[in-house]
């Protein structure tokens, strides 16, 4: 029997995949190690490169020797998803200097922002958000 050792990037141990014959591809490798981990084909896919040379493996009919040594990475399908959120930023108003971005809706005052549990989500600019998250660490020690 011929064997693959394989391990996942963010581990310390090697594991082993057996076949028959001198060399195994990499998409049968990719479906073995799969099987073994029980990862599922359709969440995520496998980087596998070689661990003496780095050279990355990409084509699924490549032949990999007996013996060989690989580290293998999962990688999500799809690419990277991007997060739920959008950030529009508009660079016109600091070009013209002014350094406080312009909200329609009214600020809150120091008082009010010192007694907010969470001050990420209030509605106060980024400089008054800190100012009451200072007020807040010293109101214990005054």
């Amino acid at each position: 029997m011929s064997c693959v050792h394989y391990k996942f990037s963010s581990k310390l141990d090697y594991n082993t995949v057996t076949f028959d014959g001198l060399h195994i591809t990499l998409a049968e490798l990719k479906r073995q190690i799969m099987g073994r981990e029980r990862l599922k084909a359709t969440d995520c896919d496998l980087q596998i490169t070689n661990a003496q040379t780095r050279e990355e493996y990409t084509d699924e009919e490549v032949h990999i020797p007996k013996h060989s040594s690989v580290i293998v990475r999962r990688t999500p399908i799809g690419g990277v998803k991007p997060a739920g959120r959008t950030f529009i930023v508009d660079r016109s108003d600091m070009a013209a200097g002014s350094s406080r971005p312009t909200d329609s809706s009214p600020s809150v005052s120091l008082a009010q922002l010192s007694k907010t549990a969470n001050l990420a989500e209030a509605n106060a600019s980024e400089d008054d958000k800190i100012r009451a998250m200072m007020s807040q660490s010293n109101s214990e020690y005054d």
